[in-house]
């Protein structure tokens, strides 16, 4: 895996805007705020957070789909905040998405083997039956057979539709792919299979992934880094390992605490520590400080008046909480991170 990002943001900024108010005003909705992330060749970046957190409006961004406020998305040698019209046909090709709906995402009125065809129709010069013969192949990758060209959408189970989904998205052979939940709306025993599939292609054809989940077990197992965002923040990165047994942010934690557990004693015993924790509505702007301190159970007085930094986690990675600031100070001076207890 090479050591230069194929794709790198810097300070990120994501802004909607809506109307509110008797007046209607026009006011700006921050839904991405200084994020920072890159992604190498070949390499998987798992991004998780709750509804609202801002993950889709990444992905969005990186596809073109919104503008970037403000910040840099860079992809290979292009600059494609800078752009103000859609991107180029090159980067269009090297970079692909599966979205989240199989049952929406694709066109009912086209068959398998056009959806699956079509980006090679548009990008390319094959012909009509080379575009047809390399249909045929894209569907052997990804499970499905030459049969289900002549077939509609309708015909599929939603599973078998995520895979026409993933097929069509391997057409160019990308350098990336955007994987915007693309396997929450599947059953689990199909979820399984979609995530296997995913993890197969991209050890086979060297694609790198940005893995957009809420489910952090899920993602741990086919991410190699794992970012994690909070209202519109990166709150917490580093190797999907450490971020998962080893979480360094309160809100990470939280995340996995609602992964279900198979010991029901200790499963009625989280539900028993939720129900005597006071409930408390999170701000979609906080005003200042950390943006989790109105939630956190460790917030201290700091937390909420300043903004802490990304601070280095023993393991790898960063934590943007003051416990992680306090855990690296307690470590012996000139002791690297790895040593420490």
């Amino acid at each position: 895996m090479s050591d230069s990002p194929l794709l790198e943001i810097r300070d990120l900024w994501v802004t909607y805007w809506q109307r509110s108010g008797l007046t209607l005003r026009r006011r700006p909705f921050h839904a991405v705020k200084g994020a920072t992330l890159s992604i190498a060749p070949g390499e998987t970046l798992g991004l998780v957070g709750e509804s609202g957190s801002g993950k889709s409006s990444i992905a969005n961004a990186v596809l073109g789909l919104v503008p970037a406020a403000s910040g840099s998305i860079r992809f290979g040698d292009a600059e494609l905040s800078a752009m103000k019209t859609r991107y180029p046909a090159a980067a269009r090709r090297q970079i692909q998405a599966v979205f989240q709906d199989p049952f929406s995402s694709l066109n009912p009125s086209m068959t398998v083997g056009d959806i699956v065809a079509e980006p090679l129709r548009v990008h390319t010069g094959m012909s009509r039956e080379e575009r047809r013969a390399r249909a045929a192949e894209l569907l052997k990758l990804v499970s499905l057979s030459e049969e289900h060209l002549g077939r509609h959408p309708h015909q599929f189970s939603g599973g078998q539709r995520q895979r026409v989904a993933i097929a069509a998205a391997l057409a160019l052979q990308p350098r990336l792919i955007v994987l915007d939940e693309p396997a929450s709306a599947l059953d689990v025993s199909t979820q399984n299979q979609i995530i296997n599939l995913l993890y197969e292609r991209r050890d086979a054809l060297g694609i790198a992934y940005l893995l957009i989940a809420h489910d952090l077990a899920l993602v741990h197992h086919i991410s190699d880094r794992i970012a994690v965002m909070y209202l519109g923040h990166i709150v917490e990165q580093g190797p999907a390992g450490r971020v998962y047994s080893a979480p360094a942010h309160p809100y990470t934690r939280a995340l996995l605490e609602a992964v279900p557990l198979l010991d029901p004693a200790r499963q009625r015993a989280r539900r028993a520590a939720r129900k005597a924790a006071p409930a408390v509505e999170a701000p979609r702007d906080a005003v200042s400080g950390c943006p989790y301190s109105n939630r956190c159970p460790s917030v201290m007085a700091r937390c909420r008046s300043a903004m802490p930094a990304a601070f280095p986690v023993e393991g790898g990675g960063t934590a943007s909480c003051f416990l992680a600031e306090d855990r690296g100070r307690a470590r012996p001076a000139g002791e690297p991170a790895s040593l420490a207890s």
